[in-house]
Formats: structure tokens, C-alpha cells, sequence
């Protein structure tokens, strides 16, 4: 287990220059509210100022980390980013490092994984997560997620995540097993904003750029092939069966399909014709000529939910699901991975993946419940 060090935890900063300085920061809007003489008190200025302190602090300690995996001799491979290596447009079906500095995966145009930096031992892959967050109740799905994307790709590796975090956070008892938390002192980056805004800059210190054995690029890695889209074809055609039962349980709830739950968020199980659909929901006052494709998600307490996703055009659609006879409405992200992922099931299902009214009362009747 990776042991927090007393520069890290007491926030040192005596040995980074002003490498903090060469970072992008999406800071314009911050600087607009400053410029505009906005209270600092201000819900406004609060929430840039939130965002852009956690930009800074996820490079802080950045910085922190690539000084400290070259003293321990136990760590082979550490991911080189952001200013310490060239930019380079982000690769399909792969871990690269996007324009923006950023650890990323790829698949076509959306990144369906984003890491802050990552450690790799002889047996383990830790996936570090640095925020500021004062309460760790809605970052377990997200943790879920790179969990079961990195152990698709890195089967070899015993995948854990590491949580940098401040005093006075909430949560840390209740994160999962895979998880270890380390906890600094209050941060501030008062000094990044304060050179940020300055109309005439001071000068920077050079860079210090860090490098060794250790350093290294995605490419260097060996990863295992994993196609996103394909994969969810083939977990359609493993899930829906000819025989008597709609979809198949047993495979629905196997370790294998657990761990792809985690990581698409949700499972294409069939359509159904938009007739049958208005018949078995009538309050839904939107149509559509294509079908209705159906997708099962699992929720945070283990129970699955049905969600019907409706398309209008190629970046226009919306999700419809149903809570406790309650129907909910609401519009998709145009250039979210649930679009890409819809248009891609449209084309592959067949005649016999079609859902009746009366197969999604089976389908509900039978979900597992719980974990």
C-alpha cells in the first residue's frame, strides 16, 4: 500500500518552483467576475473560484507525485502529463494524454474515462482522484466506473484508487475496500490567482521538468484491446435469448456483466415499436418514427431500472424512465456517449430483440433487487 509522504500531507511546496504557473487554467470566467468587482462572498464568484482552486490543487499535487514515485522503489511506472510532456491529440481505443494535458480514454470522439494521474506497481494499478470535495457520498459511481474500465484493459493489475484529499471531508469511512484515502492540510491557491490576474505578469521561474526510468507515457504500457462498441453488441447478443425468458438472468447478473455495468452505466437489452410504447405509456406526449430503444441501469443501492430512450434526429434525444408510477422526461447531452451509444443500437438490433408491453411487466417483475 502506497503511504502518504509529510511534503504531500503538509502541502510543501519548496521544491515545485513555479511549475504551477505553466498549467491552463479555465479561468476566464473568474477572471471576468474579479474585473467586474463582484463580492467575494458571491454564490457566482464562490463557484469559479471552487472550480479554479481544484484545477490547482489536482497540479499541486501532481507535481507532489512525479517527485515522489522516483524515491520509491516499488513504483515501476508513473503516467506523464500535462506540462511535463508535449501535447498530443488523445488516440482512439486507447490511454493517451489528451490536448489538454489530461489521462484519458478514448473510444471514436467521446472520453469515457478521465484519470488524474496513475501509479503502477509490480501487482497494482492505482488510479488517483485529487478534489477538494467536502463530501465523498456522490464520487463512488464515479470511482466504480474507472474501476472496471482499467481492469478491462488491465487485467494483469490489481486496479485500487488512491483519494488526495483535504482536512474536514466527509466519507472516508464508507469508500470501498480498493480505496485509500490520504488527507492534506487546507489548500489554497490565493498565489496562483493573484499571478493569474495580474496585468503585468511577473516573470516565472523555468520550468522543472521531472523524467526517468519511472516517467512514462501511456504508450509505454501494455494494455489489452477493448472496443467499446463492439462490446456492447456482444452483451445484447449474450443478454436476449430465443427462449422463453426475455433476457437472460443468469447472465445479467454474472461478475463479468457486473463489472461492464459499472462501466457503461447501463445495458441495451432491445426496442420497442414507438405504437406499442405510447400505448403503454400514454402521458408521454413526444413521438418519434424510430424505435424506442431500452436499456437497464443498475442504481447505487443494487436494485435495476428500466430507462427508454427516445430519438428524434442523430443529437437529439431524450431519456424517459419510470419511478414509482411516476414519469420523468429529460433531454440527453447532444454530444454525450449515450447519443453515440443509441445511434450504434439502432443499426445492430434485429426483429426478434423487439419488446412488448407485456415483455417489459416481465422483464420488471423479475429484476434482481439489491446487490
Amino acid at each position: 500500500m502506497l503511504k502518504i509522504s509529510d511534503a504531500i500531507r503538509n502541502l510543501d511546496k519548496s521544491d515545485i518552483s513555479d511549475n504551477l504557473l505553466y498549467y491552463d487554467y479555465h479561468i476566464k470566467h473568474l477572471l471576468s467576475l474579479i474585473q467586474q468587482g463582484i463580492d467575494k462572498e458571491d454564490h457566482a464568484y464562490l463557484s469559479a473560484y471552487r472550480s479554479f482552486e481544484g484545477e490547482v490543487f489536482e497540479n499541486y499535487i501532481f507535481e507532489k507525485l512525479i517527485r515522489y514515485v522516483k524515491e520509491d522503489p516499488k513504483i515501476e511506472h508513473f503516467i506523464v502529463k500535462g506540462p511535463h510532456k508535449k501535447r498530443a491529440k488523445a488516440l482512439s481505443n486507447a490511454l493517451s494524454v489528451n490536448w489538454k494535458g489530461q489521462i484519458v480514454y478514448r473510444t471514436r470522439r467521446n472520453e469515457i474515462g478521465e484519470f488524474d494521474s496513475m501509479i503502477f506497481t509490480k501487482k497494482e494499478l492505482y488510479f488517483v482522484e485529487m478534489t477538494l470535495t467536502k463530501s465523498l457520498t456522490n464520487l463512488k459511481k464515479r470511482l466504480r466506473k474507472k474501476k472496471a474500465l482499467l481492469e478491462t484493459i488491465f487485467p494483469q493489475y490489481e486496479v485500487k484508487a488512491l483519494l488526495i484529499l483535504n482536512e474536514g471531508v466527509t466519507g472516508v469511512k464508507q469508500l470501498p475496500a480498493y480505496a485509500t484515502a490520504w488527507v492534506t492540510k487546507p489548500f489554497s491557491a490565493g498565489d496562483i490567482l493573484h499571478w493569474l490576474s495580474q496585468k503585468q505578469r511577473s516573470k516565472r521561474k523555468p520550468f522543472q521538468r521531472i523524467s526517468g526510468n519511472t516517467i512514462v507515457e501511456p504508450a509505454k504500457i501494455q494494455t489489452t484491446s477493448f472496443s467499446y462498441y463492439n462490446s456492447l453488441t456482444w452483451i445484447l447478443k449474450k443478454i436476449r435469448t430465443r427462449s422463453e425468458s426475455v433476457i437472460n438472468l443468469s447472465f445479467l447478473q454474472s461478475k463479468t456483466v457486473t463489472r461492464y455495468h459499472h462501466l457503461y452505466t447501463k445495458i441495451y437489452i432491445g426496442f420497442m415499436h414507438p405504437q406499442a410504447f405510447s400505448g403503454m405509456l400514454p402521458t408521454v406526449k413526444k413521438t418519434t418514427e424510430n424505435h424506442i430503444i431500452v436499456a437497464l441501469e443498475k442504481e447505487h443501492t443494487g436494485n435495476f431500472a428500466l430507462n427508454f430512450f427516445m430519438s428524434h434526429s442523430r443529437k437529439n434525444l431524450d431519456i424517459i424512465t419510470v419511478k414509482e408510477s411516476e414519469v420523468t422526461v429529460a433531454k440527453k447531452d447532444p454530444y454525450g456517449v449515450t447519443v453515440t451509444e443509441v445511434a450504434h443500437m439502432l443499426k445492430v438490433m434485429k426483429p426478434f430483440h423487439r419488446l412488448t408491453p407485456k415483455d417489459i411487466t416481465a422483464i420488471e417483475k423479475h429484476l434482481p433487487r439489491g446487490d
